[in-house]
């Protein structure tokens, strides 16, 4: 599977022959200056929480691509009163069946709100299946032993953690969430972005190599193969 990094939590997989973003957080981005996130594709966009750091380009991007859009219900409630039709409820232990594959919501240990204070809903994490692979994305969250659950289920080619500590798990609990989920490869995420969550780059590598484990944390505009 093609995996593009957009900075911060934001990436993007080309799988089953979709593109499929999450949590688009570009534009307020210093270090992904870079990036036009009007030439961004997206076939459809999964929003994890609520918070600014995750859905700031979420109506920007789904207006442009006409992407559907899945997050909680919360979240689908205010894409609904942004204009954003083209959206979807799902909220943790839902699934969706979709032409790319399948995605299920799962939990996720954290906070969420829009920038406004008002509430964001539950905080969410997805497992998603494709014809070319599986692939569980985290989101913002501590570690938690309902991880373990997921591989039970569906058998995982990869992850995607947060390492950046702070407001979600840092490296040592992203090594024992690869173990929990049984996965050799991460991509890492939510880290640097803001002073802090700045990350010591050689000494996460060092830890997951100590466990047999593939960190990735590919340069921001980049694509890597997962």
């Amino acid at each position: 599977m093609k995996v593009t990094y957009y900075g911060h939590s934001c990436f993007s997989v080309f799988a089953g022959g979709k593109n499929i973003l999450f949590d688009p957080f570009i534009t307020p981005n210093d270090l992904a200056k870079d990036i036009d996130v009007d030439l961004i594709k997206a076939d459809y966009i999964f929003l994890s929480h609520a918070h600014y750091d995750h859905i700031f380009d979420v109506e920007r991007i789904a207006k442009n691509t006409g992407a559907k859009v899945l997050g909680n219900f919360e979240i689908y409630n205010w894409l609904l009163k942004k204009g954003i039709e083209n959206s979807y409820p799902i909220n943790p232990g839902g699934k969706v069946d979709l032409d790319f594959g399948s995605a299920k919501c799962v939990t996720a240990q954290h906070s969420s709100s829009f920038s406004d204070g008002s509430y964001g809903g539950i905080a969410c994490g997805f497992v998603l299946t494709t014809a070319d692979g599986n692939f569980y994305y985290s989101g913002d969250t501590a570690l938690t032993v309902d991880m373990g659950l997921i591989p039970k289920f569906t058998p995982l080619d990869f992850a995607v953690f947060p390492i950046g500590d702070g407001l979600t798990m840092g490296i040592e609990e992203a090594v024992e969430a690869s173990k929990l989920t049984g996965v050799q490869k991460i991509l890492g995420v939510h880290y640097d972005t803001f002073g802090f969550i700045v990350m010591d780059h050689q000494r996460a590598d060092q830890k997951f190599k100590e466990e047999g484990l593939k960190l990735y944390l590919p340069s921001i505009g980049s694509t890597i193969e997962l």
